[in-house]
C-alpha cells in the first residue's frame, strides 16, 4: 500500500486575493475541531514559499510576481519529484492555483515517459496565458504553462521582455516541452470563463462537465465518463479547487461563483476520480479563511479531504495484494 506525503504549499503570489496562505492553517483547525488525527497520521513536507515578497513592489504587469513563482514552482517540483521516487503519493495542499502547475512539472519529472491525464475540478479555466490575462494574476494561468500555450490567436497584452522570459522558464519546468495535451485535460464545472479561454477550449474541443451536466447525468457518470475520456493516459491528475463549490458553500475562497459542486457531491466526485488506479497525486486549493466567517469553506474542505484520502488509501489496498 503506497503511504501518502502531504506537501504542503502556501504559496499565494498568483491570487488576486490576499489570504490563500493561510488555507492549510485553516483546514488544521478545521482537523482539530473535528476532533481528528489526520495531520498526525501522514508525514508532510512544507515547500519554502516567497510569500514575503508581497511586501515588494510587482514589476510584472501582465503576470504578477512571476519571478518569485518560478522560484517556488522549482521547489514544488523537486518536492513532488522525490515523493513520487521514494514511492509515496503526493497529495498536495496549495495556497494559490497556480502554483498546480508546479505539481504538474514534478509529475512529468518523476514520469517523463508516460502519458498524463489531468482532471480540473473548478469554476475556473486557469488557461490564460501573460498575453491574454486581463488581470495578470498567474494562478489563471497553471494549465498555459503545463499545455506550453501562448494562445496568441487572442493576444491582448504585450508582456515585456522579462515577463516572457520568466514565462518560457516556467513553461519549461520540470520537462521541456508540454506536458499535457489538450485533448488529455478534462474540466468539470468549469463556469467562470473569459473569450480568450472560451476560444482556446473550444479550438481544441476541451471537454466541460457543466454543474447541469452532473445534475442531470449524476456524479458517478460524471466520474465514469471522466475517466473514460482519458483513457490513452497512463497516469492522472486531480485538482480540486474549492471554488468548484457553489459559492453559498464557499465564501472562503478568493473568486467565488454561483451554480457549483455541493459538499455532497464534491466528497463524491473526488472519491469516484481517486478509485482510478492511474491517478499519481491529488491537490487541494484556494481555500481564503480571510473571506470567511466560521471557518466554514475549510471545514467543507476537510471532510472533502478527508473523503479524498480514504479513497487513495482503499483503492492502493485494493489494488496490492495483502501479504
Amino acid at each position: 500500500m503506497k503511504k501518502i506525503k502531504l506537501i504542503e504549499v502556501r504559496s499565494e503570489l498568483g491570487a488576486g486575493t490576499r489570504g490563500a496562505s493561510m488555507g492549510i492553517e485553516a483546514l488544521k483547525v478545521a482537523c482539530l475541531n473535528k476532533g481528528s488525527d489526520y495531520f498526525k497520521r501522514f508525514n508532510s513536507v512544507s515547500v519554502p514559499d516567497l510569500n514575503y515578497t508581497l511586501f515588494d513592489k510587482d514589476m510584472f504587469p501582465n503576470a504578477h510576481r512571476i519571478d518569485s513563482i518560478l522560484t517556488v514552482q522549482k521547489n514544488i517540483v523537486n518536492a513532488v519529484e522525490q515523493t513520487i521516487a521514494i514511492d509515496m503519493f503526493p497529495l498536495v495542499l496549495a495556497g494559490d492555483h497556480s502554483n498546480a502547475h508546479g505539481t504538474i512539472a514534478g509529475i512529468k519529472a518523476a514520469y517523463p515517459d508516460k502519458t498524463l491525464g489531468v482532471i480540473w475540478i473548478d469554476a475556473h479555466a486557469d488557461i490564460h496565458s501573460p498575453y491574454t490575462s486581463p488581470s495578470g494574476n498567474v494562478h489563471g494561468m497553471p494549465l498555459a504553462m503545463a499545455l506550453n500555450e501562448d494562445n496568441l490567436d487572442r493576444q491582448i497584452n504585450e508582456p515585456a521582455p522579462e515577463t516572457v522570459f520568466f514565462w518560457n522558464s516556467l513553461k519549461k519546468l520540470g520537462y521541456n516541452g508540454p506536458k499535457l495535451k489538450p485533448e488529455h485535460l478534462v474540466y468539470i464545472v468549469v463556469r467562470d470563463t473569459e473569450e480568450p479561454e472560451d476560444y482556446f477550449i473550444q479550438k481544441h474541443g476541451i471537454k466541460n462537465f457543466t454543474y447541469q451536466e452532473v445534475t442531470q447525468k449524476g456524479v458517478p457518470q460524471v466520474a465514469k465518463e471522466a475517466l473514460e475520456r482519458l483513457k490513452d493516459c497512463d497516469i492522472l491528475y486531480v485538482s480540486f479547487d474549492v471554488d468548484s463549490l457553489d459559492s453559498k458553500f464557499s465564501k472562503g475562497t478568493g473568486t467565488p461563483v454561483e451554480v457549483g459542486l455541493t459538499v455532497a457531491q464534491a466528497k463524491q466526485l473526488n472519491y469516484l476520480l481517486l478509485q482510478d488506479p492511474r491517478v499519481v497525486c491529488y491537490e487541494m486549493t484556494e481555500i481564503n479563511p480571510t473571506l470567511d466567517t466560521e471557518n466554514t469553506m475549510a471545514m467543507n474542505a476537510f471532510e472533502i479531504l478527508e473523503t479524498a484520502t480514504s479513497a487513495i488509501l482503499h483503492r492502493e489496498s485494493k489494488s496490492t495484494p495483502i501479504h
